[in-house]
């Protein structure tokens, strides 16, 4: 088994997305609930990464939107996970917005995301050998 920094740094994930008209709301920013979506998606890749097990969310804690996410810009999603226990473990999901054709670049959301891990059964197991 690879030893726990290195199994965590392996399980980074970065996803870039375009945010598109079907996306945005009124004010012609990114939803809030498709930011959620896209950060959950993230948190959980990373999750089974580290893992490579079954994992749920069982929660999502303090989900900050400093920025708003404009329409026809780029977001990149990354997740790193930052806390193991014995049947859970926690992904930090940080959300940048960029300009399509800039270099600007802005930290705009950032959330923690709680994973267990579960057997066939749906109970939890152990993510690391004890």
């Amino acid at each position: 088994m690879p030893a726990l920094a290195d199994q965590i740094a392996r399980a980074e994930t970065r996803i870039f997305k375009a945010v598109f008209p079907n996306t945005v709301n009124h004010y012609d920013t990114l939803f809030g609930g498709a930011t959620l979506h896209l950060m959950d998606e993230v948190a959980f890749i990373t999750a089974t990464r580290f893992s490579r097990l079954k994992m749920v969310t069982v929660s999502s804690d303090k989900v900050d939107f400093t920025h708003p996410i404009p329409g026809g810009t780029l977001v990149e999603l990354i997740g790193n996970v930052v806390r193991v226990g014995t049947t859970s473990l926690q992904v930090r999901v940080e959300l940048f917005v960029e300009q399509m054709y800039s270099e600007d670049r802005l930290l705009a959301v950032t959330g923690s995301f709680t994973f267990v891990a579960v057997d066939e059964n749906r109970r939890p197991t152990p993510i690391r050998p004890v």
